[in-house]
């Protein structure tokens, strides 16, 4: 029987010397907190992604709250997001007492799509928060182009940091620095925008409604903060911060790993097993690497698991979850749902390890 001689998890980040002596350095300089590791990183991260700002936070939730609070989401407003995602994304709304309205995808890519949107618009809406789901792009011009004006888009980039084609200019983008992303720093998250009065609240919201105590403290003069607005606790860190501007130099190395383990993939999968959404293009971040089984799902993932390959589902559909209550049905969502998994795919895998899965992978199709 055929098995991995370690458990392989289906993301790991991959740290080395480089992201060691950086954290280590801000450890040694006696300041961890907000500062200018911070402030560095998202200057790297306004050059990579190619938008005007960037505020960190301190995850993609927050990312995703904060967002949908400066776009004027109020209680009893509608907010349109997949069932096939992770809970954050359906209860960012619930935290400003907004209702996710679940909307269905588009079988070949798992994202929502312009169609799929427009059946759950009411003048409720408020929102929408397509996701790039396992690193495919949402049609994010599409579904703007047929949304009324005062419907914000936010776009749920947890899985697209590398994704070509996000960040659109009329939305606000959340990325996550999670243990499992291309991009790691443990936790954290970013907003990417190109709206600066909206970056100047976010800034502040972030910070309990003050500057940063790197702003408040390291000048001579010390003025008393004057609060005017309701903030949360929600700021980035100098640790992370210098985790993060280290990994964000690997990404191009990082991403060539990440489509070499893919292209073996497809080479080997079985004739059965289809990719989901994948046409690889340099547009893909190859976040999650998807597979579709025909059958015998939560079994397949069960055997896996037992010869230590961390295959994985993504996600239960949260529109059968009892926290959102008596929800319609959704089809696609329910149907790929029932057959999708991920097998590993992270930067911290060799070729080696990648061709051990698919020798278990064959062995228990």
């Amino acid at each position: 029987m055929t098995s991995l001689s370690y458990y392989l998890p289906f993301g790991q980040p991959n740290f080395g010397a480089r992201e060691i002596e950086a954290a280590a350095c801000v450890l040694r300089s006696g300041w961890v907190g907000q500062g200018p590791e911070v402030e560095a990183f998202e200057k790297e991260l306004v050059e990579a992604l190619g938008v005007p700002y960037v505020v960190t936070v301190n995850s993609c939730t927050s990312a995703l709250f904060l967002s949908l609070l400066v776009s004027g989401v109020k209680p009893g407003d509608e907010v349109i997001v997949p069932s096939l995602t992770w809970c954050a994304t359906a209860n960012a709304a619930l935290f400003l007492g907004a209702r996710p309205v679940f909307a269905d995808i588009e079988p070949d890519t798992l994202c929502v799509s312009a169609r799929t949107v427009m059946k759950k618009i009411t003048p409720r809406t408020r929102a929408v928060i397509p996701v790039h789901f396992g690193g495919w792009r949402a049609p994010i011009v599409e579904i703007r182009a047929v949304l009324p004006s005062n419907v914000a888009v936010i776009e749920d980039a947890a899985h697209a940091l590398g994704t070509k084609g996000i960040a659109h200019p009329a939305s606000l983008t959340c990325f996550s620095f999670y243990a499992n992303k291309n991009l790691s720093t443990g936790d954290g998250g970013a907003i990417a925008l190109h709206d600066a009065t909206l970056a100047d609240q976010l800034v502040s919201l972030r910070q309990n409604g003050l500057p940063s105590a790197w702003q408040r403290y390291r000048g001579k003069n010390t003025p008393v903060a004057q609060l005017g607005t309701l903030g949360y606790k929600m700021a980035f860190n100098d640790l992370f911060a210098s985790i993060g501007r280290v990994q964000l130099k690997r990404q191009a190395e990082f991403h060539r790993l990440r489509r070499a383990i893919a292209d073996l993939y497809l080479t080997r999968l079985p004739d059965e097993w289809a990719p989901a959404n994948y046409t690889f293009d340099a547009d893909h971040a190859l976040h999650l690497f998807l597979v579709l089984v025909p059958s015998n799902r939560d079994g397949i993932v069960r055997k896996l698991r037992e010869r230590n390959v961390g295959a994985a589902i993504h996600y239960a559909p949260l529109h059968l979850m009892p926290l959102y209550g008596s929800q319609p049905a959704l089809p696609m969502t329910e149907e790929m749902a029932s057959r999708i998994l991920t097998l590993p795919i992270s930067a911290s895998m060799t070729i080696e390890d990648a061709e051990a899965v698919m020798d278990v992978v064959e062995e228990i199709k």
